[in-house]
């Protein structure tokens, strides 16, 4: 049996991706398998159990971590939280978390609720220097510095394991972006991934504890398999999660480098055919598969909805606030153009003629709506 396809001009992977293929028939086994409470010692309940430590093996093999590292959680944003606040709480140093300027509001979030902030600049590409980010570690109460592995937004790539930091302050990646796409980089104590980013179902987060990471359990804890998490494992979804991770690594150097190549396409053509634009983000270290632009004079809202009524699905604004229509912190941060943004994703199976009709119908679009106000 084959999986669901993306829509025909859906170009919007980076918020959520469609089942992979590979994770149909194995959520669907599990859906039968997998039911029970893999506490219990009856057939049912050791059944469970064992596709629970299946997925969490093969979820660790595909990482290249330790399947006692790996914890299963409701969400990417729940395993930001437990991971970046265990850290605080485990720390002997203090409690304030550096941080780039670009982190997601989940990351940014946590630390208003359980931490206090020293954020650090970024260039016009979105890249942190390391060696300040390094210096203001050094401070006396810095307990943790966090640092993305790829931002969400403008899929710029940072040098998370180039970092040099103190004895005693750990590093917190939030990895939700670049899981299974990208390797995980080295030195971190502690990593979030969101499964439902590289095609696995939603409401499966990875959270990564380091072995002989100084972590403590941030929240109520809970009478689980694995106490670093609560609630009742959703073991079908657990297991497919994992099936769609081993797949997308088995393939990503193929799909990368075809992402890679369209992506260049879409840099290329709208820079030379859209007047009045800005491309965002690192052109060579990025994620292979997202890019972003900025319109001038053109409401990105607006954008959205014609592009919408071609046919092509793409996301506006911040890559966690676009509901709300403010500016985009990341952009805000970058000192790029934050009007008239929007974010285009590649799906693993987008082909270039997906990119050339985007890239044809878009000049258009945006002269129509800047000839409505007049400009």
């Amino acid at each position: 049996m084959t999986g669901p396809v993306a829509r025909e001009g859906d170009l919007d992977s980076a918020s959520s991706s469609p089942l992979h293929p590979a994770a149909r028939d194995v959520l669907l086994a599990a859906l039968d398998r997998g039911y029970a409470d893999p506490r219990r010692l009856h057939r049912p309940g050791r059944e469970a159990r064992l596709l629970l430590d299946n997925a969490r093996e093969a979820t660790a093999n595909a990482l290249g971590v330790r399947p006692d590292e790996v914890t299963f959680t409701p969400s990417g944003t729940h395993a930001v939280h437990l991971g970046l606040l265990g850290l605080v709480g485990g720390s002997r140093r203090g409690d304030v978390v550096v941080h780039s300027a670009v982190e997601h509001s989940a990351v940014r979030h946590a630390v208003s609720w359980g931490a206090r902030s020293t954020e650090t600049v970024v260039d016009r590409l979105g890249r942190v220097d390391a060696g300040g980010l390094a210096a203001r570690a050094a401070a006396p109460d810095v307990g943790v510095v966090a640092l993305q592995t790829a931002n969400h937004e403008v899929g710029t790539l940072q040098d998370v394991g180039d970092l040099e930091l103190p004895d005693g302050v750990p590093l917190f990646t939030d990895a939700c972006a670049s899981m299974g796409r990208l390797p995980l980089p080295d030195g971190w104590a502690a990593a979030a991934g969101s499964a439902h980013k590289w095609g696995g179902p939603a409401g499966v987060g990875v959270l990564l504890v380091r072995k002989r990471a100084r972590w403590r359990n941030p929240f109520p804890g809970d009478d689980r398999i694995d106490e670093r998490s609560t609630g009742f494992e959703n073991v079908p979804a657990v297991l497919a999660a994992a099936a769609a991770l081993q797949a997308v690594v088995a393939e990503r150097e193929e799909v990368n480098a075809r992402q890679h190549a369209l992506v260049d396409v879409v840099r290329r053509r709208v820079a030379a055919e859209v007047p009045d634009v800005e491309v965002v983000g690192d052109p060579d270290r990025r994620l292979p598969h997202l890019v972003t632009f900025s319109c001038l004079y053109v409401d990105g809202e607006a954008l959205v909805t014609e592009l919408d009524r071609c046919g092509f699905g793409i996301a506006s604004g911040s890559a966690c606030t676009a509901s709300t229509l403010t500016p985009s912190h990341v952009l805000e941060a970058m000192g790029v153009l934050t009007h008239g943004n929007v974010r285009l994703s590649l799906q693993r199976d987008t082909t270039r003629a997906d990119v050339d009709a985007f890239c044809d119908a878009l000049p258009g679009l945006v002269a129509g709506i800047r000839a409505r106000v007049g400009l």
